[in-house]
């Protein structure tokens, strides 16, 4: 049976991350459908679910590529914008986070030091701030 199916799926785009995405929220979906009585939301994870096994049994494996890589990207996008507050919320009790007022840069400075001029390492513009 397990060669049968092997046999199949070569050629094929198979599983990904976008995959999975699409089972889990189909999953959810479904299961909202069911405790709430709404039939669309059913309707709705059962769409999902044919769509993400449309794309694993695809041969057009470039575009199935494709999609994924778009998938990832918005997804890196919206969890390095998390890591980054997150990284910027630990620092904030040691540091402060200034921009540049003429190039924008960030740039970090301890706390604590009074009124200090702060030298922008992009632009080389300095700036008076209270650290």
């Amino acid at each position: 049976m397990g060669d049968k199916f092997r046999r199949m799926m070569q050629g094929r785009y198979g599983a990904d991350n976008l995959g999975q995405l699409l089972s889990i929220a189909a999953l959810i979906s479904v299961l909202i459908g069911l405790f709430t009585g709404w039939s669309w939301f059913s309707l709705f994870g059962i769409f999902l679910l044919v769509w993400q096994y449309f794309r694993m049994f695809s041969k057009n494996i470039q575009k199935r590529y494709n999609e994924n890589q778009a998938y990832l990207l918005l997804r890196n996008r919206i969890t390095g914008w998390f890591r980054k507050e997150k990284s910027y919320a630990r620092q904030r009790k040691d540091y402060h986070i200034y921009k540049c007022p003429s190039c924008g840069q960030k740039v970090r400075v301890p706390r604590g030091k009074g009124r200090i001029s702060i030298h922008c390492p992009k632009c080389g513009n300095d700036f008076i701030k209270k650290s």
